[in-house]
């Protein structure tokens, strides 16, 4: 539990820090963490990632958007403040331009947190409490350090996005796989399809920025 509890203090200052650097201490977070993974873990140095891979991690992704779409429905309506939260979550978008969020999010953000997360503190708590207590143990820790962002939809959101990939992970499926599934999934639903957007291309309101037709 040493990788976690030293995951504490680095999303503490990511979440916590000046608003319009966050991406900036995402980005170290990630560095920082991932590096520790793969200097400390043999199975996070062993990622392999091949077709059956990017098949699988296309596959898991597409699961949890569904998941969340379900999710963000649920919460809007039945958990006070949610829609609030859910639009402070997706306002970090604006904070740098799209294309350096995703290529932050594919080449550093995503594979670091799945190769820290599953490949070194999973992988311990496996070991130490077998395969699907130590999935569950890591879905907690994993939930948990979101905490320290004082957005309760997150710390929720985080929870039904580790217990998918841990679940995965237990069941055995590769930690390639899990790579491409985390960072495909961040840029989906970050960048490309928020559910936010698609709740109000539901009720068939304009999207934030677009205007609507002069009668």
């Amino acid at each position: 539990m040493a990788g976690a509890a030293i995951a504490v203090p680095a999303f503490a200052a990511t979440f916590r820090g000046p608003r319009s650097r966050f991406w900036d201490r995402m980005t170290a977070t990630g560095l920082a963490l991932g590096t520790l993974a793969l200097a400390t873990s043999p199975n996070a140095r062993r990622v392999r990632i091949g077709p059956k891979e990017v098949a699988l991690g296309f596959a898991s992704a597409a699961v949890l958007y569904g998941t969340f779409r379900i999710g963000d429905r649920f919460a809007r309506r039945f958990v006070p403040g949610a829609d609030e939260q859910i639009r402070e979550i997706y306002a970090l978008r604006k904070l740098a331009p799209p294309a350096e969020t995703a290529a932050r999010l594919v080449t550093i953000i995503g594979p670091a947190e799945e190769i820290f997360w599953r490949g070194l503190v999973q992988e311990a708590l496996m070991r130490r409490y077998g395969r699907w207590t130590g999935a569950a143990l890591a879905a907690v820790a994993y939930s948990g350090v979101h905490i320290t962002a004082g957005n309760f939809t997150l710390i929720g959101a985080a929870g039904v996005a580790g217990a998918h990939w841990c679940a995965l992970y237990a069941a055995g499926v590769p930690l390639g796989a899990l790579i491409v599934s985390h960072s495909l999934w961040d840029v989906w639903i970050f960048l490309v399809q928020p559910t936010d957007e698609t709740e109000l291309l539901a009720q068939g309101e304009a999207l934030p920025g677009e205007r609507e037709p002069e009668s």
